[in-house]
């Protein structure tokens, strides 16, 4: 029992709120994600506008994300939560009512990401506040299998509602699921970070990255994950694993399926039996750990692909994806913890960035990769690399490994 989820943050009614919540959002910003590609590629026809989703999203993101981590640690980040959900809403139901124009739902879907950039770092940056600080692994473990469960969940409805009731009323059960957010963010206190003059401009976001800069223990948690995600994420390679390696159709197929639901599978594994994270202290050596046990699954997927194990594949992409898990609770928790609450904001903002451009980063490296070597070969050098780059980060800044928490 002591290795099951350690639900003892649910007993906090504010956090418990989100992150029930959470899930019925969680899952409608799936039905989005997969409704917006499908209806690009119905407009068009082509994967090449179907890929201009990457830059419309992700331009968005990065610019918003470190801006809304300023404001999260200007403003009254209860206040900015019901700003950006509602955001949210209104551009998913903007989606439902757009004509089919592929650049009118580029152009809302960047809007939604621009909302999302500054929802993400204020949404992680409250958690310190309403969790006692030895709970907070527990609590990102939860609110990370949350994520990865949406993850599995989302797409898997979203593929059965749309021959029923199309793709377009996906984006309403979206809208209407925020709903749920709105209230548990509306019965939250004021949160307003400590007063110190931040201001709301470029200033306060480059006061956050010299405030990174000074804290080598920090820093080394965005240095890993992106060593992680820019070597060891292989998702780039899985249509042509799945097609060559496992024999699938070129344009999916089952093998194509399951090789993107093991990793968010492992995940949400990883998070119920994630009650053992609140007991460790050591919380930079457990990311190092997690890193290097995903870095060795990655070689392990590699191998098993080409020798077209498909079984042993999605088992390693699971063990893959509980150690990200992991990783992640932990890297956020160290943020929480670590930083003062002044820069919290602005941090999770970064984190925001480097959560979601290490892996569009990742695709390229391994595209190229699989160009030069292979598939199978790209995906198990990634993961060797992986290993080698994070023991070699790990010696060059010991403290990293060395940090624990007080309690």
């Amino acid at each position: 029992m002591r290795l099951l989820a350690d639900t003892r943050p649910l007993h906090v009614p504010d956090y418990r709120r989100l992150w029930w919540t959470g899930v019925v959002t969680v899952i409608g910003a799936q039905l989005t994600a997969v409704a917006v590609p499908a209806q690009i590629y119905g407009i068009t026809g082509s994967s090449a506008y179907v890929g201009l989703t990457g830059v419309f999203g992700l331009v968005p993101l990065v610019v918003f994300g470190l801006w809304g981590g300023a404001l999260a640690d200007a403003l009254d980040r209860r206040v900015l939560l019901l700003i950006t959900t509602c955001g949210l809403a209104v551009t998913s139901m903007l989606l439902f009512l757009t004509p089919s124009n592929v650049w009118l739902v580029l152009c809302v879907f960047a809007l939604q990401q621009a909302f999302f950039g500054v929802n993400q770092p204020t949404r992680s940056a409250i958690y310190a506040r309403l969790v006692p600080g030895e709970l907070l692994p527990a609590a990102n473990s939860l609110n990370m299998t949350v994520q990865q469960f949406g993850a599995i969940a989302g797409p898997l409805i979203g593929g059965a509602l749309i021959p029923v009731m199309g793709l377009k009323l996906l984006y309403l059960i979206d809208a209407l699921s925020m709903v749920f957010t709105l209230w548990a963010v509306w019965l939250l206190p004021s949160i307003r970070a400590e007063d110190r003059g931040q201001s709301l401009g470029l200033r306060s976001v480059l006061d956050g990255f010299t405030y990174l800069a000074g804290h080598r223990v920090l820093l080394m948690s965005f240095v890993v994950d992106i060593i992680a995600m820019v070597f060891g994420m292989p998702r780039a390679l899985f249509p042509q694993i799945a097609h060559q390696d496992f024999g699938g159709p070129i344009e999916g197929g089952t093998a194509f399926a399951l090789l993107f639901a093991a990793m968010s599978a492992g995940a949400v594994a990883g998070g119920v039996f994630s009650g053992w994270t609140s007991r460790v202290r050591r919380q930079g050596l457990a990311v190092v750990g997690a890193i290097v046990l995903w870095g060795a699954s990655m070689v392990g997927f590699g191998i098993a692909a080409g020798v077209g194990e498909l079984w042993l594949a999605l088992l390693l992409l699971a063990v893959g994806g509980a150690a990200d898990m992991v990783s992640a609770a932990f890297r956020s928790t160290m943020l929480q913890e670590a930083a003062t609450d002044d820069v919290r904001g602005r941090l999770q903002g970064v984190f925001t960035v480097v959560v979601a451009g290490g892996p569009r980063i990742g695709d390229v490296v391994h595209g190229v990769g699989a160009a030069a070597v292979g598939a199978s070969a790209a995906a198990w050098g990634g993961g060797g690399l992986v290993i080698v780059f994070v023991v070699i980060a790990a010696v060059a800044v010991p403290a990293f490994v060395r940090y624990q928490v007080i309690r």
